[in-house]
Order: C-alpha cells, then structure tokens, then sequence
C-alpha cells in the first residue's frame, strides 16, 4: 500500500476572508454606544466642559460608517484581509478624534485602544495586525501631547501629574502589545491545533476506508472462487470434447485461461477470508509487519524482535485490527525509516496485563531541546531536505494511538551494544497498551460467514 505524505491530509490555511461583516458592524455599535453614553453621562452628572458638537460628530462618523457598510454589502459578507484591515483602523482614527477632543490620555478610556489591535490579531494575517498595532501605538503617543485640555465648567483643568502620564501611557502600551500578541499566539495555536485534528481524522478515515476495501475485495474473492471453478471446470471439458474441432477448442482454451486469469486477479487484491474474525484480528507481528509493508522496500533494514515477559504467555497476543493502530504505527515507523542511517528496530514485549511496542532507529536521534515538544503538531526540527518535518506525523500517531488506550512517550535510545552494534543511540518511539484495551476478545469458532451477495 503506498503511503500518503501527512502534508497532503493538512487543508491549506486560507488567505481567504475569515471575518463576517454583521460582526465587526455589531462590535462598531456596541463601542459607539457606550462612547455616546460616556458623553452624556459626563456633560450630565460630572459637570464637564465637552466639545459636544464635535464629539457628536466623531461619533455619527462612525454611525454613517456602519449604515453605508451594512447597506453596501450582505449582512453575512466575509470580509477579505485588506477590507477588515481598513475597517479596524477607521475605528483606531474614530477613537483617536473622540480622544484628542475629551483630554488625550488623560481620558482614562484610552485603554479601549487595545480593542481593535486585539481583534486585528485574531482574525487578520501578522502583517495586518503589525501595521495596525504601530498605527495604534501612533495615535497613543500623539495624544499624551497633543489634545484638548478636559475641563469643568468652572474652567478647572483635568490632567493627570507628568509622572502618572508616562505611566498611563507605558500601561497602554505595553497592554496593547500583549493583548494582541497573546490574541495572535493564541489564535494560531488553537488554528494548528484544529487544522492537525482535521488531518487526523483524514488519516483516520482514509484507513478505515481502505480497511473496509479490503474486506469487501477479499468477500468477491471468495464468492467468485465456486463460479470461476466452474468455468474452468467446464471448459477444461469443452477442451477435451472439442480435439476434433481446432476452431472451438482454442475459443475453450481462452474461456479457461481468462477464468485463471480471473482467480489470480482476485487472488492478488484479496486477503484470507473476509467481513469475519480474520478480519477483525491478527497476532500483534501481523498488524506490526502490515503497517510497516509501505516501507519494506526504501533500503532500510526492519528488524522485528519479540520477547514475553516472565510468567507470560509463550505466544504474542491476539490484537485487535484498528485503523487507529494501523495508521498509527505506520507513522512511527515512516519517521524512525525517514531519519534512519542502516535500519530500524521494531521491539514487542508482552506481559499478562500490558503490550509494548517500541520503534527504534540507528540515526541521530531526537534533538533535545524538542523532546518535551514531541508530539505537538507542526514541529519542524529533525528535518531532512524533502521531507516535510515530523510534527504533524507524530502528532497523528499519538493522538489516534491514544485513542486506543496506549501511553505513547518519545525518546533517544541509549546506545546498545551485543547483538545490534551500533555506535550511538537513535530516535525512540514505546507505545504500551493495557492488554485489555488492544488484545482480541476471546471467542470460540470463527462463525459462519455470512455471503457476500443475497
């Protein structure tokens, strides 16, 4: 079976629109709400001296905005990098006007500048997000010097001391860098994340799919096994009954051998038996050598070696055959073949109450820095020219392994000496299972099998 690169199983990430239109219009009449009641509420209770007539004016900026917008185009609309980048920063310059006319930084509403930089980061590409975070950075010390003074009605100015100011303005500063790069830092991890789960579940189905193929090509084989012998059986005897007939005896001739032809068709795309325990089931070497069959031919040497524990059974165990297990165990062993120098070790230990299988290669191993990491996707370290890094093969194994009920760790063997002789320890993969949760169950007879065809 050839194997798939786990790069094609990733969606490409979209450049695409990513952000409806009806939510940035709704986000822009929540903040031109709460500006409009600011004002009034100020003007009305704290007896401030406003810029009413301008203020307003700032704020039906941003009203219009949103009628011409919401008017102009569908209310789902997806709106593209470019237009939620020029979207976001009118509200920066709107926020900008209704601060530079309400005292600057010393309005302490100037955090709310962290808003739209936030937003920027968890939908728009990082070279939006850096272009609207400097304009945003911009504006901020613009307006710790120039703006209109906010004052009383009794003409008493509000400002805070120098001191405060810088501070206020470090705060809001250095909150805006953080909120935004935790926004984007977060926003992508949580992206990998559901795009390496996305693959994961493609790997997965693609197994099953090929699993479920196999069974029903190996049911038609054996349920066109008694009609091809037929066939052959009766034109072995047209073959016979014809000798006088040279004509229609090679006409038989060709029946008999298109009905073998038939039979090693079918012979070569079926496996033993069909939708039945045999099926289902397989000692842990036969699902360990299927998931390997890929790779048998690239040069690298796989070596199975399987050893029971004291005390436990002389025979390896019957296991289930999964698709998680399959696929997964065939991605540990493309990455140890990948990154091997001479060959790859596939050890089986068993006990009573647990099965360990553990990959090993004779190549450099696993730098350590990213042992912690393994496992997570996208890790781009232990990279060969033309492959596609290991993070998001790894990641599948583990997480479809996992589901199956093993511990999966990753590591750098030791380097052996005796019967394997290798001058230094490769990459190490250990799956362990609970017996209970991989062996086969166990039953009696096979059960009758049921025809493939009514």
């Amino acid at each position: 079976m050839p194997t798939q690169s786990t790069a094609t199983l990733l969606p490409p990430e979209s450049d695409g629109p990513r952000i409806r239109l009806i939510t940035l219009v709704n986000l822009r009449w929540l903040a031109l709400l709460g500006q409009s009641i600011t004002v009034v509420v100020a003007y009305l209770t704290l007896s401030l001296d406003l810029h009413l007539v301008l203020c307003a004016a700032a704020i039906a900026a941003g009203a219009g905005a949103n009628i011409v917008l919401s008017r102009g185009q569908p209310a789902n609309a997806r709106l593209s990098d470019r237009a939620a980048f020029g979207f976001l920063l009118f509200d920066v310059l709107q926020l900008s006007a209704i601060l530079f006319l309400t005292g600057g930084l010393n309005n302490p509403f100037a955090v709310l500048f962290m808003a739209p930089v936030t937003i920027s980061a968890t939908v728009l590409s990082l070279r939006a997000t850096v272009l609207l975070a400097a304009t945003a950075i911009a504006m901020i010390s613009l307006l710790g010097g120039y703006h209109l003074a906010l004052r009383t009605l009794d003409g008493a100015v509000l400002e805070l001391p120098e001191l405060f100011l810088v501070g206020f303005w470090v705060a809001v500063l250095v909150g805006t860098l953080f909120q935004s790069g935790f926004a984007w830092r977060l926003t992508r991890d949580t992206e990998q994340l559901s795009r390496a789960l996305l693959a994961t579940q493609t790997a997965l189905a693609r197994e099953q799919k090929l699993q479920d193929l196999g069974g029903v090509v190996a049911a038609a084989a054996h349920e066109l096994n008694t009609p091809l012998a037929t066939i052959k059986l009766v034109s072995a005897e047209l073959v016979d009954d014809l000798a006088d007939q040279p004509e229609l005896r090679e006409d038989a001739e060709l029946i008999r051998s298109q009905a073998d032809r038939c039979r090693d068709i079918l012979r070569s795309m079926g496996r033993a038996g069909k939708s039945d325990r045999h099926m289902r089931v397989a000692p842990v070497e036969a699902v360990l050598r299927e998931a390997a069959a890929p790779h048998d031919d690239r040069g690298i040497e796989i070596v199975y070696d399987m050893t029971g524990e004291p005390g436990s059974p002389d025979r390896p165990p019957q296991v289930q055959r999964l698709p998680e297990v399959i696929h997964g165990l065939r991605n540990l062993i493309q990455n140890a073949v990948d990154f091997a120098e001479e060959r790859v070790w596939i050890d089986i230990r068993w006990s009573g109450q647990s099965l360990m299988v553990r990959v090993t290669d004779d190549g450099r191993g696993y730098p350590p820095e990213v042992l912690p990491r393994l496992g997570d996707p996208f890790l781009r370290s232990r990279k060969r020219p033309g492959s596609e890094g290991m993070g998001l093969g790894l990641f599948i194994a583990k997480t479809l392994l996992e589901r199956t009920g093993a511990r999966v760790t990753f590591g750098n063997a030791a380097a052996p000496g005796g019967r394997r002789r290798r001058t230094h320890g490769g990459a190490q993969a250990s799956v362990v299972w609970p017996l209970a949760s991989i062996a086969a169950p166990e039953s009696g007879a096979l059960g009758e099998n049921t025809p493939f065809l009514p």
